[in-house]
């Protein structure tokens, strides 16, 4: 589990179609620990200094935007969440459920206004006020529309983020709320 906290920006070193590498200076993981990756749960599979490599599936692939990444690309990391550590966020699984795409982001004294759009099927997912993670990023959506939302994103967020690489156009991984999933998934019954 993760909590939407990113610990730090990485960067892609290598990228090959079924391996990612990336530069996680100075994060300190074993061989099969679990770290989300843009809000994507992986196991480190290779560990060089400060180099980590992760495997990625053709699931993984097909469901998220990891294979959009580029060498030089920055990506958000979290280590999965120990007991007793602080839960700052919300729970993320680091199982993404669409990706979306970024529609809108205005810089305003204080803050970022980020828009994103998605696939409307998961509206009834995004409530006003609730937590979605966006590329792994703990955000509490607002101005929620059929297929979109926005948040207001503080500067701390914006500068220890992969935000601040992000234009409009970019698709972005999104995990909604596992209450929410639950939820409709009773109703369905």
């Amino acid at each position: 589990m993760f909590t939407g906290i990113v610990r730090q920006l990485g960067t892609v070193v290598a990228c090959q179609p079924h391996t990612l590498t990336v530069d996680a200076r100075d994060l300190s993981l074993e061989l099969g620990a679990s770290l989300a990756v843009n809000g994507v749960c992986l196991t480190v599979t290779g560990r060089q200094g400060r180099l980590l490599t992760m495997d990625l599936s053709k699931e993984t692939l097909s469901r998220t935007a990891l294979g959009e990444l580029r060498v030089g690309s920055r990506v958000n990391l979290e280590p999965a969440l120990r007991v007793g550590e602080e839960l700052g966020g919300h729970l993320l699984l680091g199982h993404v459920d669409t990706v979306g795409k970024v529609a809108l982001l205005e810089r305003r004294a204080g803050e970022t206004l980020l828009g994103v759009e998605f696939d409307p099927r998961f509206g009834e997912l995004v409530v006003d006020k609730g937590s979605i993670g966006v590329d792994g990023i703990s955000l509490t959506p607002f101005a929620v529309g059929e297929g979109s939302f926005r948040c207001a994103v503080v500067p701390y967020t914006w500068e220890h983020t992969n935000l601040q690489t992000r234009r409009v156009g970019d698709r972005v991984n999104l995990e909604f709320d596992i209450l929410a999933k639950y939820v409709r998934k009773w109703r369905e019954r």
